[in-house]
């Protein structure tokens, strides 16, 4: 399976009616969403405080963390993100589940995510 990239829309949950869009790489690998912090910036959103991450290499750093609403495949959630260093859109493990969506290995592309509720 090669890289799965989504069209995301992507706004501050305080002004929903100013929306980008993005084109993000899918990683399951990462906890949160990630953005750049220009995009933050631009679309007015504050920080919430600031959480640590390990890297694949072992180094733990921190980032800032913010709340977007997100939208992908015309599903909208409100999500946690990083505030991440320029040309990084990642969409992570914690958003595709508020979204209710997973990856599907064999086509590469997200699908509905069976949800449960027992």
């Amino acid at each position: 399976m090669g890289y799965v990239r989504v069209k995301a829309k992507i706004w501050n949950v305080e002004r929903p009616e100013d929306v980008k869009e993005a084109i993000m790489l899918v990683d399951t690998g990462a906890i949160y969403t990630m953005l750049p912090k220009s995009v933050f910036h631009e679309l007015g959103v504050k920080p919430i405080g600031k959480r640590r991450f390990r890297l694949a290499n072992n180094v733990v750093i921190e980032r800032e963390v913010g709340i977007l609403g997100i939208e992908v495949q015309g599903i909208k959630t409100h999500t946690i993100a990083i505030f991440g260093d320029e040309g990084v859109q990642l969409l992570g493990t914690v958003t595709l589940e508020e979204l209710g969506l997973e990856v599907d290995p064999v086509r590469g592309e997200l699908k509905p995510l069976e949800l449960l509720l027992m």
